[in-house]
């Protein structure tokens, strides 16, 4: 079954934050950190993994991806902070 991803970039603590969506968390946090997307996370130095939830169907991770991009900072920082209060890059953990 295919599994997809919603997931939260931040370029430093407290820095911007970055919401996307994905089948493939590994290889697009990579294209994020080595700058093959072009654009916001580019410019704004977005490529640390903060945060992620798994999802079944696309639909499901799309909805919540947009609940997300609608919450106040403060509610983001916080989810955040909930399950990563280092602010670490997950992305170490996650390539296994």
């Amino acid at each position: 079954m295919k599994k997809y991803y919603v997931y939260i970039l931040f370029s430093d603590k407290n820095g911007t934050l970055y919401i996307g969506v994905t089948c493939n968390l590994i290889k697009r946090v990579y294209e994020h950190k080595k700058k093959f997307v072009k654009g916001f996370t580019e410019k704004y130095k977005v490529d640390k993994l903060g945060y992620f939830e798994q999802y079944n169907n696309i639909e499901e991770a799309i909805k919540r991806e947009k609940q997300l991009k609608n919450w106040k900072r403060e509610w983001k920082i916080s989810l955040i902070e909930q399950n990563n209060s280092n602010w670490e890059d997950l992305y170490n953990s996650i390539i296994g």
